[in-house]
């Protein structure tokens, strides 16, 4: 916790008087446009979904893992709303489950429509927690389930697109903090992510790298994803919302001294989940193909961690995507992928 409190120098270059931006998506126009956040029942995931509402889009998916707390945001999404019956439906998913994963996505095949995914549920452990997966679950949730969602839901977008109309956009939420990840290439022939799974040995578990690293596998992702999926398909994007005090992100945190600290830090140089929510609806919505595979930072194209650039970055990109195919191959994602593009 407290190498994100002395990184102020990210806090303020992404965070001074969010509220003032200006962003394109204030004048987008949603009407008839169906859209599914991820982690929709509070923080960000509730202010993405309130952002997109008061632009009109006519049907809200709010994917959850509670769905009494599902419940309790479309009451307070539908307040003051003049809404048809049925524009916000609350639908389960929880990413600890694979199989919950698929459930939901074939479920979104009966949609009438699909324009707009926004991926924002992830999670920042403090206990390393070992899900029935096998995995992680910073590494389970923040990359290896959003991969798979995202694989499943790009044939869906295609198939859903209006005649006449440009591609739908899948918007994942990520953070500048990929690039404090150490992660190193392991060197004795061991899988890369068998090595983020396993026990630290005597040393203690240190969730802020877990979390960079989560978010640095992402980015790597992107890289492939994008290299091999065109933007005919759907606009990809990735976006950091800044540091947004109020998210529930570091909820592990909650009733310690560090977490009072960070509580004070985020409130100072942090943005609210509005201002958050507002670079994050901006990705979604506010941009066309040509920002298919791009990094937004607060509306404008920004760098990808430093590594993904090197030649050991190509390297962990490229056992990262044959580790991540065969880890779901259960789903027949490169047989979903190669669909894409023939």
């Amino acid at each position: 916790m407290w190498k994100v409190l002395l990184r102020l120098e990210y806090t303020v270059c992404y965070s001074l008087h969010p509220e003032l931006l200006i962003l394109r998506s204030v004048g987008v126009d949603l009407v008839g446009k169906t859209a599914i956040v991820t982690g929709s029942s509070s923080g960000i995931g509730l202010e993405c979904a309130r952002q997109l509402l008061a632009r009109g889009l006519s049907k809200l998916i709010l994917a959850v893992r509670d769905e009494k707390k599902g419940a309790v945001a479309r009451e307070d999404l539908m307040s003051g709303r003049d809404l048809k019956a049925g524009a916000i439906e609350i639908w389960h998913m929880d990413y600890s489950s694979y199989g919950s994963i698929m459930s939901f996505a074939d479920r979104a095949k009966a949609l009438e429509a699909l324009d707009i995914v926004v991926l924002n549920a992830g999670i920042y452990r403090i206990p390393r927690v070992i899900l029935p997966t096998g995995h992680e679950e910073d590494i389970q949730v923040n990359y290896l389930s959003t991969a798979f969602l995202t694989i499943l839901l790009l044939p869906i977008l295609e198939a859903k697109r209006r005649p006449g109309t440009e591609p739908g956009c899948l918007t994942v939420v990520s953070s500048s903090v990929a690039a404090w990840s150490r992660f190193k290439l392991p060197q004795d022939g061991r899988p890369l992510l068998t090595t983020l799974d396993e026990p630290m040995g005597t040393a203690a578990f240190d969730h802020h790298q877990q979390y960079c690293t989560s978010k640095l596998l992402g980015q790597l992702f992107l890289v492939e994803l994008t290299r091999r999926v065109p933007s005919s398909v759907a606009t990809i994007t990735y976006v950091h919302p800044g540091l947004c005090y109020g998210s529930g992100l570091a909820r592990d945190s909650m009733g310690t001294i560090a977490g009072f600290i960070a509580g004070i830090i985020f409130r100072i140089f942090g943005r609210s989940c509005v201002g958050g929510a507002q670079a994050i609806v901006d990705a979604a919505v506010a941009h066309g193909e040509e920002a298919h595979g791009h990094y937004l930072v607060d509306g404008k194209p920004a760098k990808l961690a430093p590594i993904v650039y090197t030649p050991e970055g190509g390297q962990m990109a490229q056992r990262l995507w044959k580790e991540t195919m065969s880890e779901l191959s259960f789903a027949g994602v490169e047989d979903i992928i190669e669909a894409l593009v023939s």
